[in-house]
This record gives structure tokens, sequence and C-alpha cells, in this order.
């Protein structure tokens, strides 16, 4: 699991942590699934039963199209012919922690950790998992055995920041991302956490760093995302701003959240109609984007078209019947 999967909103998967664990009985033959990849793997292990490798490749597929139950049985055959291969350990892993058998997961990174002590990316792995289920002091624990066996380890201390920003502890957390980005400059989530902590302080550095992750990766929609947020809520700079949610749709024209929010900032400046244009193409990419229905009903609103503007509150109101903003414009609209 790549660090940028948490580095902005940790997973609160530790409050799944009780939720049931009891692993499915099924076989581990499958029936033909229409996916030609598995069904072709699953005829050689027809062929070969006995071949760990088939088992953890047919569960790897398994797992991306989110056959959690058939994926653990796979991993679990590969691992009763191979019991210490530790990638199947890891991907196990992957799989209780993403179907919430959060105990599960925890638990087999520790018996890969047990089985390597001294191997780096079992333990970065584990530390990851610890401070994703809450457990930062076990985290950190697990950190400090990493980095007694390497100090120059960059993701232990980017770990170490992420822990201690959970605990509050900012100032010892700017200390362990910079030591990161130190010793691995191209660490772009380093980067966008210094940014995001002096920003927090109102420190005008934060732009710096924000603008280091942009230098280093200027396709990075995540990169972007962060700078033009800081643009937005702590400089104000809402042209600079729209500038780069327009930079992120050259990068990504699907990705929905940058004209949202560039449709937002339009409608602080009064640019309707680049308001309206915004809106509409967030909906066009994302049809269940209740608060893109909602701010270009209230566009076509300021616009004048009423009948447009209802059209777009009823869908919010579709979608979200609880939606109480879009309640109270349309019955204004209504005339109630």
């Amino acid at each position: 699991m790549p660090y940028k999967q948490f580095f902005m909103v940790l997973v609160l998967v530790g409050l799944l942590w009780n939720c049931g664990e009891k692993q499915s009985t099924s076989e581990t033959s499958l029936e033909a699934t229409g996916n030609p990849a598995i069904d072709n793997i699953s005829a050689a292990i027809k062929i070969n039963p006995d071949d760990p490798t088939l088992f953890a490749a047919r569960a790897a597929l398994l797992y991306e199209n989110e056959s959690y139950d058939n994926a653990i049985n796979d991993l679990n055959k590969a691992l009763s012919i191979d019991s210490m291969n530790v990638d199947y350990l890891h991907l196990l892993a992957d799989v209780y922690l993403d179907y919430f058998k959060s105990r599960l997961a925890l638990e087999t990174l520790e018996k890969a950790a047990n089985f390597y002590p001294k191997n780096t990316p079992t333990l970065l792995k584990l530390a990851e998992f610890q401070m994703i289920l809450t457990k930062y002091e076990a985290s950190l624990q697990t950190i400090d055995q990493i980095l007694r066996q390497d100090r120059q380890t960059p993701p232990a201390y980017f770990l170490m920041g992420m822990n201690l920003k959970e605990m509050g502890d900012t100032i010892r957390a700017i200390n362990s991302f910079q030591e990161a980005v130190d010793m691995d400059a191209q660490l772009i989530e380093g980067w966008l956490q210094l940014g995001q902590l002096y920003a927090t302080r109102k420190d005008p550095l934060a732009l710096q760093y924000f603008n280091n992750a942009v230098k280093i990766a200027p396709n990075s929609v995540e990169a972007n995302h962060a700078k033009a947020y800081y643009l937005t809520n702590t400089l104000n700079d809402l042209e600079g701003a729209i500038a780069i949610y327009r930079s992120i749709n050259l990068i990504d024209p699907q990705y929905e959240e940058a004209y949202y929010n560039a449709g937002l900032l339009y409608l602080d400046l009064e640019k309707l109609s680049e308001a309206y244009q915004q809106f509409n193409l967030a909906i066009q990419f994302s049809p269940t984007h209740i608060r893109a229905y909602y701010y270009r009903g209230y566009t076509n609103e300021l616009l004048g078209n009423s009948d447009a503007a209802k059209l777009d509150y009823e869908q919010a109101l579709r979608m979200s019947p609880d939606y109480e903003a879009a309640k109270e414009r349309l019955t204004a609209l209504q005339g109630g």
C-alpha cells in the first residue's frame, strides 16, 4: 500500500477493528468468472495444483476485482504450500485490510515480521498498518526497530512524522518530515505534509514546500490540488487556485473535483457563466455529484434560469432527500 493512500486523510479502518473475521470455507477452485486472466490461471491450477505462485497470482487478480473471500482462500492455499513467503503474507494483509478485517491484517503482518525481523519492507508495512489502525505507540516502536538497523531509511522518518502528527506533536512531526525529505528529495508526500503543517501555523514557508512537491511531480494531481487548496484557504488567491484546477484537468480531464472547486471559486468571484460551465463539467464526469447539482442550480438561479435551477435542486434532493440547502432554495423558488 503506497504512502500516498493515507497522507491526506487517514483511513478510519480502526473503527471496524471488531468486524466479523470468520473466513470463508469455500474451496479454492473457481468456476469460470468471465475474466480471461483469472480463468486462464484457474486452468493452469487444474494442471498444477501444487504451484503456490499460481494461487498467489490468481489471488492478486481476485483482489483487484474485490473478490476478497476468494482472494483470501487462494492466498491461504499458497501459504499452505509456501508458509513463509513474505510476498504472500503482504498481499494477504492488504486483502484483509481492504475487507475490513483489521485484526487479521495486523496479525498477518506481525507473523511476517516475526519470520523476517530484519526485512525493512515488512517492518515499514507493519508500521504503516499500525498507524492506520491508530496504534501509534506500536508503530513508533516498529519504526525505531527499522532505524536501529538503518538510520538512512526515509520512509521510516515519513511514517514517524505521520504518527507524531496524528498524536498532535507538530514540532517533532515537522522534524521527522524534514529528515525524510533531506534524505530523499523526491519524497513528494513529505513535502506536502510539511506544506500542510506550515500552513496551519500561517507560516509563508508552506508555499515553498508545496512548490517543491509540484516541481518534483508537475503532473501529480495530489500535489497540485494541495497547492490550490493552500492558495484558496490561506492566501485567498482565487485566480491562482483556479489556474491550478484548470491545469489539473489538463492532466486528468475526468477529475471532477477540480471542476467543482473551480466552479466554487468562480462563484465567489461572481463569474457566473464560468462557474456554470465548471459545475456542468463536474456533473458530466460524476453524475452523482450531489453538491455540483446544488451549486449548478444556485448558479442557474443567479443567472435567472429558475426552471433549470429547480431541476438541479430536485435532482440533488432525489439523491439526498435530507439536503437542507437544496430544500430551502427549491421552496423559495416555488414561492414557499
